[in-house]
């Protein structure tokens, strides 16, 4: 069963392009990856989800009804974390959490507070004392008190140190394990490879793959840099190997393919450093999507 059902989803703000023509499904229990850089239409794609804004063309679906016509009902069993917060700064967190939970038609004053507890935040505090981390922080346990059927987050780690990163992803493998459907909007790779069993890709306000997230890692090109004094740079023009630069001290390029092959001509030269790194998500937008 898919909990979100999207089709030819469109939404321009005057002359001004903001999703073009966005079609996929979310299945249920899912934990579903939504990936672009900045400015790629993430964000206005949730506030569409939301009812926040209404599409130019195309609708989406979520629980089976049209997140405009339905959008009330629907918004009673959606968490939400947007990627900024603003709250009334004159109201205690707990006040203001107590006022969020007063929309739910369900008691959710226990599970308020074993969120609180987990995320380390302090219910006694002011909204405007609390640095732009607690703040996130505060997002997330309003998001999550009444335990939502599914859960929209967009750039959820912003603001969030390391330890408290972690927390929040062992959070929400748990809402998943629950039952909850994740919808996880990031513009960093690495914690959507982490986190998620399909991803959609997005630029420029279309989609431009959907794939599960074994396929994504194994297709992905590889980061290379090698430093060397004396270096034949013609040994690595193999298949697989794109973007081939000659650097101060040695060569760079993506490399897609056997790690072994590669590995094996870097050890037939006498180097002084390799790096190997996962390439940025720009990076795989320009020398792999395109």
């Amino acid at each position: 069963m898919s909990i979100i059902e999207v089709n030819k989803l469109t939404k321009f703000y005057g002359k001004a392009r903001g999703i073009e023509n966005v079609t996929f499904n979310v299945d249920e229990g899912e934990i579903f990856g939504f990936i672009g850089p900045n400015g790629a239409g993430k964000s206005t794609t949730i506030r569409l989800f939301l009812g926040l804004i209404h599409p130019t063309g195309g609708d989406a679906k979520i629980f089976g009804k049209d997140c405009i016509q339905y959008g009330p009902e629907i918004r009673q069993e959606i968490g939400y974390l947007p990627s900024e917060v603003f709250y009334y700064d004159r109201m205690k967190v707990l006040d203001l959490l107590k006022y969020s939970a007063s929309f739910y038609k369900k008691d959710c004053t226990a599970r308020l507070h074993e969120l609180a507890d987990i995320m380390e935040l302090d219910l006694k505090r002011r909204i405007d004392d609390l640095s732009y981390g607690n703040r996130k922080k505060v997002g997330i346990v309003q998001g999550l008190l009444h335990q939502p059927k599914l859960i929209l987050l967009d750039e959820p780690t912003s603001g969030l140190d390391p330890l408290m990163q972690q927390k929040f992803f062992n959070l929400i493998r748990q809402e998943n394990k629950r039952g909850a459907t994740i919808f996880f909007s990031s513009h960093i790779l690495g914690e959507v490879q982490k986190m998620c069993n399909r991803v959609a890709i997005i630029k420029d306000g279309s989609i431009i793959k959907i794939q599960d997230i074994k396929t994504l890692q194994n297709e992905n090109y590889k980061k290379i840099k090698i430093t060397a004094s004396e270096l034949d740079e013609k040994r690595f023009g193999v298949t697989g190997v794109i973007k081939l630069e000659r650097e101060n001290g040695g060569v760079s390029f993506f490399y897609r393919g056997d790690i072994n092959l590669i590995m094996k001509l870097i050890s037939e030269q006498e180097v002084s450093d390799v790096t190997i790194e996962e390439p940025s998500l720009e990076e795989i937008f320009m020398h792999y999507y395109e």
